[in-house]
């Protein structure tokens, strides 16, 4: 009787530890159900950047949308993601602007015009986003090669870019980043 207390009293004191490794493949498979929700959102596109993480079942959304609505219908769209109790959106609307409106489809047909990122311009989901703030360039997203990398963010100085800024990651490195983070 003793043991079988003093197991039951291991057991209790262990639960929540427990409850917390058993919450982390749910929020995994949550978490690509909900970055699933935002890249099947009609009006996402390159000049987007959405940051999704999850924690026992409350999806938080970070980054820059273009439109103010988008901020609204991402988090309308992954508050029904089955699985999601609360959405934390923290998602930043970028200034609206003609001058970096211009700035960002220039710079897309740069980038996704020039024939060694064809392969990605044909992809349902570029991997390259262009995130335009006040002239200044983020590019962000994952490309094959330190080449590809570099070749983008020549691309993207273009006239009236005040600055480039690449947070691109090659494949090789995304995996290792994914690696260590599950």
């Amino acid at each position: 009787m003793k043991n079988t207390l003093g197991m039951l009293t291991l057991l209790v004191a262990l639960a929540p530890g427990l409850g917390a490794a058993q919450d982390e493949p749910k929020d995994f498979l949550l978490a690509r159900s909900v970055a699933t929700a935002v890249n099947h959102y009609s009006y996402f596109t390159i000049f987007d950047d959405v940051n999704v993480r999850v924690d026992k079942g409350v999806a938080t959304l970070s980054g820059r949308v273009t439109q103010p609505y988008k901020k609204s219908d991402l988090e309308k769209r992954v508050v029904k993601v089955d699985g999601v109790r609360s959405v934390n959106n923290q998602l930043a609307v970028l200034p609206l602007s003609r001058f970096d409106d211009e700035l960002r489809y220039r710079i897309a047909r740069a980038i996704y015009g020039n024939m060694n990122f064809w392969q990605y311009a044909s992809m349902a989901n570029p991997p390259i986003h262009i995130v335009i703030e006040n002239g200044r360039v983020t590019l962000i997203g994952v490309v094959q090669s330190e080449v590809d990398r570099m070749l983008a963010r020549s691309l993207a100085s273009q006239p009236g870019v005040f600055s480039v800024k690449s947070e691109l990651k090659t494949v090789v490195e995304a995996r290792e980043e994914a690696a260590t983070e599950s």
